[in-house]
C-alpha cells in the first residue's frame, strides 16, 4: 500500500509538471466552474510522510545525491559485474552454502541487539539458531535451524537505539552501503566494530584471509538484494528511496 502511494506521488508530480509546462505554451481555456481536486497535491504528496514524522531531515542533500550518483556507478560497472562473475564460477549448490555460512554470522549482532532490546524471544531463537547451525550445520554451512523451524530475525544496533527512543537525525547517504540516517550509521559502525573483536578473538587469520573474507561476504550479500539503481524509471528515483529507506526502518523497530 505504501508503495502504490509514493507511485501515485511520483505519478502526480509528473503529471503536474508536463501540465504546467502545456500552460506556458498555451492559454489556458476555461469551460463552467473550476472543480477543485478530488485528492489535492498537497495531502498526496505528505501525508503518506507524516507516518514518519511530517517531512524527512535531509539537510546534506546535495552530499547525499553526489555520493548517489556514485553509488550507482560503484554498483553498474565494478560490484554487479564482480556479483555476476562470482555467481557464473560458483557452483549454486557452494553459493547456497557460502550464504548460509555469512548468515551464520550475521547472527551475532542480532543476538547482542536482541538482547540489548530485552526481547528475549528474539535472543532465545537467534541463539538456538547460531548453536544448531554452527554444531549440526558445520559452521553455518548447512542451515538445519530453519528445517527445525527456527525463525531467523535481523536486529542492528540502529534499531536499538531507535528502540529506546533514539530520533533518526538527518537522511544520510553512505558510500557502496547506499541510504541510512545519523542514527543508523553510527550503528553499523558499532556492529561492525562488536562483530569485528568477537571474530578476531574466535578466529586465527592472517591478515590476507580476513579481506578476503571480508570481500566475499560484500559480495554475497550484494547477491541476495535485489535492487539495482534507476530501475524504478522514476525521476524521482532519490526521494523515492529516501522515502521507503525511512518507512522501512520505522517499520523495523516498531515489529
Amino acid at each position: 500500500m505504501l508503495i502504490r502511494i509514493d507511485l501515485l506521488r511520483s505519478g502526480l508530480i509528473a503529471l503536474i509538471a508536463l501540465l504546467g509546462l502545456a500552460g506556458c505554451s498555451t492559454a489556458p481555456i476555461e469551460v463552467g466552474e473550476p472543480v477543485a481536486p478530488e485528492f489535492p497535491a498537497d495531502k498526496v504528496l505528505h501525508e503518506d510522510l507524516e507516518t514518519v514524522g511530517d517531512v524527512i531531515s535531509d539537510p546534506l542533500e546535495g552530499f547525499n545525491r553526489t555520493i548517489f550518483r556514485f553509488n550507482y556507478r560503484f554498483d553498474k560497472y565494478i560490484f554487479l559485474p564482480v556479483v555476476s562473475a562470482y555467481q557464473t564460477v560458483t557452483p549454486d549448490v557452494a553459493e547456497k552454502g557460502i550464504h548460509n555460512f555469512f548468515n551464520n554470522i550475521r547472527e551475532i549482532p542480532t543476538l547482542i541487539n536482541s538482547a540489548l532490546q530485552l526481547n528475549a524471544k528474539k535472543t532465545a531463537e537467534t541463539g538456538a539458531r547460531m548453536i544448531w547451525n554452527t554444531t549440526l550445520g558445520l559452521l553455518g554451512f548447512i542451515d538445519v535451524a530453519s528445517g527445525m523451524e527456527i525463525p531467523r530475525h535481523q536486529e542492528d544496533f540502529g534499531q536499538t537505539l531507535g528502540y529506546w527512543g533514539a530520533g533518526t537525525g538527518p537522511f544520510l547517504m553512505l558510500p557502496i552501503l547506499g541510504p541510512s540516517n545519523v542514527r543508523d550509521g553510527i550503528g553499523t559502525g558499532v556492529d561492525w566494530y562488536v562483530s569485528g573483536v568477537i571474530w578476531d578473538r574466535a578466529t586465527d587469520l592472517e591478515a590476507w584471509q580476513d579481506w578476503t573474507l571480508t570481500g566475499l561476504k560484500a559480495i554475497d550479500e550484494r547477491a541476495h538484494v535485489s535492487f539495482r539503481y534507476f530501475e524504478t524509471g522514476s525521476p524521482f528515483e532519490y526521494e523515492y528511496i529516501r522515502w521507503l529507506f525511512t518507512v522501512k526502518r520505522q517499520m523495523d523497530i516498531e515489529r
